[in-house]
């Protein structure tokens, strides 16, 4: 019959925008071959394999070109599914075993809420070249764990970036790079970009978990729990972030846009 996979548009109530991940309804462990070649015949940004184990499901991610350790968009999508097929009732929460821990997504005021650790950045010294890389004066730089959190001056600066991905490839062996301004835009409190061309993805559309680490960047300067983010991509998106101690509720939306299934 097949295995079952979706296409489901992240972070958006609309078709076409957001951030599109592939998510693929195992029945048990597969091959980590075979969901590396799933992921490169896909070519989204990221593809979700998720399959039952125990009180709740097993779930893992996949770039085209690397396995990761958290993924935002993509599990936001894999509870939307879960939902969407009868596998979750609508009010029973969706608990994922991963290689960053236990993360529940539940239904919401934020839409699809997700319970993720606090991803706090801290200052570091420059970066030889990123200047050049990124073309644009950074106001503070950070490190994550996983990417650098760069501050710029403005929301016109971030959606202007242009960045030179072979040099921002060669700085660091950090996962990306997320870029960020205060928002002008009415709505948001904050706007930002992500860049992670040592995964594969020279821009994502949206990233969830980027969102663990501006939350308590931004909760820090804005002196807010709760805060709306826009992630100033082509594709765009919104991520609505609330701070709860240790961990950060992330929301979003999401659509689901294709149906099918794999016959290899």
């Amino acid at each position: 019959m097949g295995v079952p996979i979706f296409q489901v548009d992240a972070f958006t109530d609309r078709p076409f925008r957001g951030n599109p991940a592939a998510v693929c309804l195992l029945s048990g462990p597969r091959d980590e071959g075979w969901m590396r070649n799933v992921a490169r015949e896909m070519n989204l940004s990221e593809t979700a394999f998720v399959y039952r184990e125990g009180e709740g499901f097993r779930l893992r991610w996949f770039t085209p070109a690397v396995e990761v350790d958290l993924c935002g968009h993509a599990t936001l999508a894999t509870a939307h599914v879960l939902w969407e097929v009868g596998w979750l009732a609508p009010d029973e929460p969706a608990r994922f075993f991963t290689r960053s821990g236990l993360l529940t997504a539940r239904q919401g005021e934020m839409g699809i809420e997700m319970d993720f650790p606090a991803l706090p950045e801290r200052p570091v010294e420059g970066l030889p070249g990123l200047d050049e890389a990124l073309g644009v004066e950074p106001l503070y730089v950070g490190k994550s764990r996983f990417d650098y959190l760069v501050e710029v001056a403005s929301e016109e600066d971030v959606r202007a970036l242009s960045p030179d991905f072979a040099r921002l490839k060669a700085l660091s062996p950090a996962r990306g790079f997320i870029v960020t301004s205060r928002a002008t835009s009415e709505g948001y409190d904050f706007v930002s970009r992500y860049f992670a061309p040592s995964a594969g993805i020279d821009e994502d559309p949206v990233t969830g978990s980027a969102h663990c680490c501006l939350g308590p960047f931004w909760g820090r300067r804005l002196g807010r729990r709760e805060m709306v983010g826009y992630q100033a991509s082509a594709r765009g998106g919104v991520v609505r972030v609330r701070l709860q101690g240790d961990r950060v509720t992330i929301g979003g939306r999401a659509v689901t846009v294709l149906r099918g299934r794999l016959v290899v």
